[in-house]
């Protein structure tokens, strides 16, 4: 079945440096141990909560809200491969995203206790914007355990007790849910595939202008409106692991829509919530699901006519029941050799000189003090206490306004013109593969992955063990403009070059497992 909507495959030259690494141990007879590694495959998948246990700051907006309770409880899901003679673990967490220094103690604790590489463990976020927003208390946090970094923090709010026990809270159990999976490891048997959603549940929601911007969620009604910026992608790709008894240990699943639907102020994983309930309806409530998000930074599920909008349960129903029908047509992967690769992708940074900031922060004092700013102006504020961050050190922020612009990012801080990105491909022989990418990507990106995969099924993810470049879109979006491309710290031509990448790693995986053959 091919997708409906067809799209170019977005490349541009290629100007940064990046590390490619084939994590797996050395085997002497690699023949013999492929061989045992097929009859070896081993899976394990666990979940732990991450909910917070009292009142903390929610993520997704750009105004603090304090929670209020719980609707349904956060976790974190995680899934460990192995054949014998590579490991692979992805735990996707019920968070906003994934900061580069959450995921890099997540990585070296879970390694220090199973064993596997740090570049063979990822760390996802399915984007729920009914999570905790603790990016500031984490760099806190850090900062805490560190004394070396504290003059950096100089003039950061402090966070109370109760807060910064919720880090521990956090790391630990995100850390035990890929612990767990790798001691509930089974031999099993892989099956892919994917489902089409044919319900519209999800839109593209840039839309061009008749003077030739774009913009964002005005929909078509809009005067001036022409039609959507982009495509969407109406795949669900698929990934199951079924013991010898026949039971289905766990299923690995993604779609790319935007977790916004459900609001409010208490606890939810938003419409991933009924695709779990869903997935263990139809196999039992052993299943662990994971769900990852897709490429959707710009895609959402608000129509592109009409007030209406879909709720919650509608949207996660609709989706369970695709994948739960999806799972009768999956294939059976014939010889799943794990095959796990990584690259570091150095994204060109936008600028933030001194006028900048210091517009910026005076943006951000009229809003501490209840004054009324334009919303663009307020996101691209942020979006510059950011790229400051990363690039500067020490910070053009002055610390008598540091209470302003918190201090989030430690280990990127003062990166210079470039961003360093991990992305990883996780592959099983010649039918399956998932990507990893950073940040908030947008469909197109995700789409030119897929189409010049040369496997059977492919996965994109998105927010894996970086949101620091915030949104990610393609070239031809940022000259368009709209609130993606506002709030995005990389420089035009940054995802061309994750696409340009993560397509070498797979042709890298492909054609490793075809001349092993």
């Amino acid at each position: 079945m091919q997708l409906k909507t067809l799209n170019r495959l977005l490349v541009c030259t290629l100007f940064s440096t990046s590390l490619s690494l084939l994590v797996r141990p050395a085997v002497a007879d690699e023949k013999a141990a492929e061989k045992t590694a097929i009859a070896e495959l081993q899976a394990g998948f666990a979940e732990r909560d991450i909910t917070p246990p009292k009142p903390f700051p929610m993520a997704g907006y750009f105004h603090e809200r304090l929670s209020e309770g719980t609707a349904d409880p956060l976790l974190a899901r995680a899934a460990v491969f192995s054949d014998g003679r590579s490991q692979a673990a992805i735990v996707v967490c019920d968070l906003i995203g994934i900061w580069t220094d959450f995921a890099e103690v997540v990585r070296q604790r879970a390694s220090r206790q199973t064993g596997i590489p740090t570049a063979a463990i990822v760390v996802s976020a399915t984007h729920s914007h009914t999570a905790p927003d603790y990016a500031a208390v984490f760099a806190a946090w850090l900062a805490a355990q560190n004394p070396d970094t504290a003059a950096a923090f100089a003039g950061n709010p402090i966070p109370s007790a109760d807060r910064l026990q919720y880090m521990d809270l956090l790391v630990e159990n995100t850390v035990a849910a890929i612990v767990d999976a790798q001691k509930r490891a089974v031999p099993v048997s892989l099956h892919s595939g994917w489902a089409e959603q044919q319900t519209p549940v999800s839109f593209n929601r840039r839309f061009v202008q008749r003077d030739g911007s774009v913009r964002t969620w005005v929909g078509l009604e809009s005067e001036g409106s022409l039609r959507a910026a982009g495509p969407i992608d109406p795949e669900m790709p698929i990934l199951t692991a079924r013991t010898a008894t026949g039971s289905t240990a766990g299923v690995l699943s993604s779609f790319a829509l935007h977790l916004d639907t459900v609001g409010g102020t208490r606890w939810s994983a938003d419409y991933p919530r009924f695709i779990h309930e869903a997935v263990r309806n139809a196999l039992g409530n052993d299943t662990i699901s994971i769900f990852g998000a897709g490429c959707c930074g710009d895609i959402n599920h608000v129509a592109p006519r009409g007030k209406e909008r879909n709720s919650t349960t509608v949207i996660g129903t609709s989706l369970g029941q695709t994948i739960s029908n999806g799972l009768r047509e999956l294939q059976p992967i014939e010889n799943p050799v794990l095959e796990v690769r990584s690259a570091v992708v150095r994204l060109p940074l936008r600028s933030a000189g001194a006028a900048e900031v210091t517009q910026s922060l005076a943006t951000l004092a009229k809003v501490q003090a209840g004054e009324s700013v334009d919303f663009y102006d307020h996101v691209a504020a942020w979006r510059t206490m950011m790229i400051d961050q990363l690039r500067n050190s020490p910070r053009l922020v002055p610390t008598a306004q540091a209470g302003l612009a918190r201090r989030t990012v430690v280990q990127l801080a003062g990166s210079g013109d470039a961003l360093p990105v991990e992305i990883h491909t996780i592959s099983f022989g010649r039918d399956f593969a998932i990507v990893c990418l950073p940040g908030e990507v947008f469909v197109e990106l995700g789409l030119a992955i897929r189409r010049a995969s040369p496997f059977r099924t492919t996965m994109v993810l998105e927010l894996c063990n970086a949101v620091e470049t915030y949104y990610v879109p393609t070239r031809a979006a940022s000259a368009g403009g709209g609130y993606e491309t506002t709030n995005s710290t990389i420089a035009p031509g940054g995802g061309e070059m994750l696409v340009q990448e993560s397509i070498r790693l797979l042709q890298s995986a492909a054609g490793r497992t075809s001349a092993e053959k």
